[in-house]
């Protein structure tokens, strides 16, 4: 298989997806290449409360100079380390333009007055060690301590900018992660020098399918068609050189031959937005550091920091094992890309191609129902795929096979009653059914799965519970919003009085996924009653 995807693509494109090398440019190098010694001080000593204060910090100078100036005065007595960082960097505004809310205006004109708040102008270039990645076009980012455009946040926020009627905007964003998939071979967490070492769920080709039925049909499926293509051969990069029972970076070979893939990251040291959180975390781990890191990262590129998915059951996150783990998300969306790539193949004129992209989703699609199906939860779980045994944990994940149409509708009902009478809370759906602080966990919610949810339980007829989540998350919302003037990246479903907590950081504000989830349900919520 993947030695197919490498012809369809030129050898250049396809080798610098596979060796997965950077360049350690001044313009992709990040924080603690560029300032060793002083960043590690600087995030373990907690100069700022929030590790990512620093990493976003644009340098003032070149820094062979700064890091000269640091080793002449940093031994000296009455050094103030803060100081000297205020001095030598500037540091980031956390909220771009200044907004004040007008509750009394009503939520409908604080969503659309926020897509000007949350936008961010394309750029040519920016600072030259800044850690921040030029975008041509303009963007939205989530809000708060997220000022920069991350990957799989940006699809829910287009749902909104649909609704909107947005419609540049759309289409820039989808040209800046076009951009992206060219200048590095796969799209970032985020537009960050920090976060080229993973991507995030791969929600590229679902934004090509938005944009094509709003803008352009399959004139736009094609015009985009190479990179998908290339993005799908990140993905897959490894799968001609992995033996079945192993793995190799993002792609799993079971036992029976069939290639599935996992969440991964390249590299195998803390996180540099949250240094000292992993630094800590690793000293109450007995695993080895490096497979910690690279599993702590791992989870990063899920999308879900973090969440008891990860852990070895009744324990926390120094078990965390998200490499050992196909999951069941992830799969389902290369299952939709493998199909949208093979329809667009056909259309291109590439039989062969198609044909054999068609192949790789039906097995990819009979090994999610045969290893992710618990059918003694009657649930779509994740596979541990070195146990080979799914895992314990039940999740909102297991709603991806009915948003792809691959469940069976027995399995779909089934699924429907579970989420009835085990997930759906006053507020919503909860992520998952553990209580352990953090933020992937109950009693929170977050909008993305909300909506994957609804989407497929409509696909199935589901159509009474699916407006039933709909209901109760708009009213939380709107609760939240008359209570505090805020739209937030999370929230409690289980006691909608409370807002939501745990993880790393406070509970951030904006924000863009959650506006655009809450525009869509509104906007289809109204073609309801009409």
């Amino acid at each position: 298989m993947a030695d197919m995807l490498k012809n369809l693509l030129p050898l250049c494109l396809c080798l610098s997806v596979a060796n997965g090398l950077l360049a350690q440019t001044a313009s992709s190098a990040s924080p603690r290449q560029l300032f060793p010694g002083l960043f590690e001080a600087v995030q373990l000593q907690r100069v700022f409360p929030d590790n990512k204060t620093f990493v976003d910090a644009e340098p003032r100078d070149q820094p062979a100079v700064i890091l000269a100036a640091y080793e002449q005065m940093h031994r000296q007595p009455g050094f103030n380390l803060k100081q000297f960082v205020e001095a030598y960097f500037r540091l980031p505004s956390a909220n771009g333009p200044t907004y004040r809310t007008h509750v009394q205006a009503g939520l409908r004109h604080h969503l659309d007055t926020l897509w000007t708040v949350l936008q961010r102008p394309g750029q040519d270039s920016v600072g030259k060690y800044a850690s921040l990645l030029p975008l041509p076009h303009a963007y939205v980012v989530p809000g708060g301590r997220f000022r920069e455009v991350y990957y799989w946040d940006s699809y829910f926020t287009m749902l909104g900018l649909r609704a909107s009627n947005r419609p540049e905007l759309i289409r820039g964003m989808v040209d800046n992660f076009a951009y992206l998939i060219s200048r590095y071979g796969f799209v970032p967490n985020g537009n960050r020098t920090y976060y080229l070492t993973r991507s995030q769920p791969p929600f590229f080709g679902r934004m090509v399918e938005l944009l094509a039925q709003n803008q352009g049909g399959d004139a736009a499926r094609l015009r985009y068609h190479a990179a998908v293509l290339r993005e799908y051969q990140f993905w897959m990069a490894a799968a001609d050189s992995v033996a079945p029972g192993l793995a190799r970076r993002s792609v799993v070979r079971l036992p029976d031959g069939t290639a599935l893939n996992r969440y991964w990251d390249q590299s195998t040291e803390p996180r540099e937005e949250s240094y000292q959180e992993d630094v800590a975390a690793a000293g109450r781990t007995t695993r080895p550091t490096a497979d910690f890191y690279r599993d702590i990262r791992a989870a990063a590129a899920s999308g879900w920091d973090f969440s008891s998915r990860w852990f070895l059951p009744g324990q926390g996150l120094e078990s965390i094992r998200t490499t050992q783990l196909i999951p069941v998300d992830l799969n389902c969306l290369l299952y939709e890309v493998e199909l949208q790539l093979a329809y667009t193949s056909r259309l291109r004129g590439e039989k062969p191609a198609a044909v054999a992209l068609e192949k790789q989703a039906a097995a990819r699609r009979k090994a999610l129902l045969q290893y992710c199906w618990d059918g003694k939860t009657n649930w779509f779980v994740d596979y541990d795929w070195t146990r080979r045994q799914p895992a314990p944990v039940r999740t909102l994940a297991g709603l991806y096979p009915l948003t792809v149409g691959i469940a069976s509708t027995v399995q779909a009902r089934q699924v429907a009653e579970g989420l009835q009478r085990e997930f759906l809370r006053p507020g919503g759906l909860v992520t998952t059914l553990a209580t352990t602080g953090q933020q992937w966990d109950a009693p929170n919610a977050w909008a993305p799965l909300q909506w994957m949810a609804v989407e497929g339980l409509r696909k199935y007829g589901q159509q009474e519970l699916a407006q039933t989540i709909v209901t109760r998350w708009v009213s939380l919302n709107e609760q939240v919003f008359q209570q505090t003037g805020k739209l937030m990246e999370k929230y409690n479903v289980q006691n909608p009085s409370a807002l939501g907590g745990g993880g790393e950081y406070p509970l951030q504000d904006g924000f863009g996924w959650t506006n655009g989830v809450l525009l869509d349900f509104l906007n289809s919520a109204a073609r309801t009653k009409q």
